[in-house]
């Protein structure tokens, strides 16, 4: 009975191993696709998004000026509120931006570059062009496209709702 046991629990540790690696050839499949909706269950919209607008606002944050306040003259009000205002548009034009699409596009354009051999290719060999591909933690897993030194892409998979999805792109 001890061996069954942990023979079903080897089975689903080495399952669960071997998962996010399945869900990177089913993106590989969804990116053959010609509509960018193929792409969508593997994607988290909302996370690739947010991580964005958190990377933007941290590299933003020195170059506008806090918001009002009661203390501030008329000016700086004015300032404040302008501030205010750029995030606001920055944050609806980065939701524009950030699309199926461009999430498309932003995986083939990091397999291409990385793919040296495959530079004709119209739509990339995503699967051959991975460099790296482990576990960050139980919960993600990374993905690199091209060398250290070379600024690659990071793709960054998610387990969440019983799915591998892609929650964030940097590069």
């Amino acid at each position: 009975m001890a061996r069954i046991l942990g023979l079903l629990l080897l089975l689903a540790v080495v399952t669960y191993g071997l998962w996010p690696y399945y869900s990177l050839f089913r993106i590989h499949s969804a990116l053959q696709e010609p509509s960018a909706e193929a792409l969508a269950p593997h994607v988290d919209l909302a996370a690739i998004q947010t991580h964005y607008k958190t990377r933007i606002n941290r590299s933003v944050k020195g170059f506008l000026p806090p918001t009002a306040s009661q203390d501030q003259t008329e000016a700086d009000q004015v300032i404040g509120w302008l501030a205010d205002n750029l995030k606001r548009l920055g944050n609806a034009a980065l939701e524009q931006a950030i699309t199926l699409d461009w999430v498309r596009a932003s995986l083939l354009e990091a397999s291409r570059r990385a793919d040296a051999e495959n530079l004709d290719a119209k739509d990339g060999r995503f699967i051959g062009a991975v460099d790296f591909a482990f576990f960050e933690s139980w919960d993600r897993f990374v993905v690199r496209f091209g060398e250290i030194g070379e600024h690659p892409t990071f793709v960054i998979l998610r387990f969440e709702e019983g799915e591998w999805r892609i929650t964030d792109i940097t590069g």
